[in-house]
């Protein structure tokens, strides 16, 4: 035996995740009366997650079915039959993917990823190797894996103070001074499209008209996470507006679009999901190039991505019922979590609680956000955030 030092006896503990840290306690807690506050899954009052009708209803066809390819492998970049189902959800009609060059599907590239956070992955890292990707401005406050997966392709991270700690709201004039300043040509502008996470504040269309003249006068990349699609307002038009108006009414020509299926679906577990980059060409040979390039990155980590979560989306969305049921399924969830808002705010006004609760029902989704506690005016807020983006 040797007594020689682990090459890694370097190492520190990593950071914790603290989401899914605080899951794991409440996954240990054997109180009866635990409530889980934390990690975002949509729950019945049990406390259980809610497989929605459409998707139950898809998973036992495609089990009576009995296909054996279900089972099989797929391509490197994913099923072309899920992505041109995907694919109009976000751009709106747009077609199916064909040669044929005189239509914007030609300018949209799109490759199935691992949920929302492989599609942030993958593109963080062709945008850091082939697009000269140096830094990118993330919103303070954001969704934590943001700064893990930038800073893991070396990218810088910035922050812009999203947060109007005052309000409650979307810290439009901070943001937008904060980038003025600066932002400079080619970084990478991470958006959230809808149901900002961590925050629930989302800018309003002016405000997003705004967000694309300075990315239009900056020359900056807008990279749009979309996560909550249908669940945050109930109409999946409305969630996509931010998306579809850089895509058709702006001189932004390229942009990226990372796309999950966890929270609008139900399928948290299932990590289907998918990327799509937006090109500054109808170009079939730019698409397939950049395509071929994104396989070549995704056959070096995990060779493609799994199919049991992605086939029950195309399987739903290419049933006219099915697709249907899902639209009702998506105006329930979100018409619940509007009146557990409701509910909650009329509590807490009744019960005389100190402090001003409006945030609880303008904010979105399953996120309510408080401010930070050291933070007493939104001025400073703003000043603290633009100068640790300058640190």
């Amino acid at each position: 035996m040797t007594n020689s030092k682990s090459k890694f006896s370097h190492l520190e503990l990593a950071p914790i995740d603290e989401v899914f840290a605080l899951n794991a306690e409440y996954l240990a807690d054997s109180d009866p009366s635990r409530v889980n506050l934390g990690i975002g899954v949509y729950r019945t009052d049990q406390g259980d997650p809610w497989p929605l009708s459409s998707v139950a209803a898809a998973e036992k066809r495609l089990a009576d079915g009995g296909l054996l390819s279900r089972h099989d492998y797929l391509q490197i970049r994913g099923d072309p039959a899920f992505l041109d189902q995907a694919r109009p959800l976000i751009f709106g009609n747009c077609g199916k993917e064909s040669n044929d060059e005189s239509t914007d599907q030609a300018r949209i590239a799109s490759l199935q990823t691992v949920s929302g956070t492989g599609a942030n992955h993958l593109g963080a890292l062709f945008l850091s190797k082939y697009g000269n990707a140096r830094r990118v401005w993330v919103s303070d406050p954001t969704w934590g894996n943001h700064f893990t997966i930038w800073d893991l392709v070396g990218a810088e991270v910035m922050t812009y103070p999203y947060f109007d700690a005052t309000n409650k709201t979307f810290n439009f004039d901070g943001t937008m001074e904060c980038l003025e300043a600066n932002a400079r040509p080619g970084d990478v502008l991470l958006l959230h499209a809808c149901a900002h996470n961590p925050t629930g504040a989302d800018p309003t269309k002016d405000q997003w008209k705004a967000i694309a003249r300075l990315c239009e006068r900056k020359s900056l990349y807008p990279f749009f996470d979309l996560a909550y699609q249908g669940f945050a307002s109930g109409n999946l038009d409305e969630d996509a507006w931010a998306i579809r108006y850089f895509f058709n009414e702006t001189s932004v020509s390229e942009f990226c679009v990372a796309q999950s299926f966890s929270k609008n679906f139900g399928l948290y577990g299932q990590r289907a999901g998918a990327l799509h980059m937006v090109l500054s060409e109808r170009s079939t040979h730019l698409r397939a190039v950049v395509i071929s390039n994104m396989c070549h990155l995704i056959r070096g980590e995990f060779s493609m991505a799994p199919r049991g979560g992605t086939d029950l989306v195309k399987e739903v969305l290419s049933d006219s019922q099915l697709r249907q049921n899902w639209l009702l399924d998506l105006k329930k969830m979100a018409n619940r979590m509007k009146s557990m808002r409701q509910a909650l705010y009329s509590e807490l006004v009744q019960l005389g609680t100190p402090g001003t609760w409006e945030h609880v029902t303008s904010q979105v989704s399953t996120i309510s956000y408080l401010a930070p506690v050291n933070i007493e005016t939104d001025a400073q807020y703003s000043r603290l955030a633009c100068s640790h983006t300058q640190a």
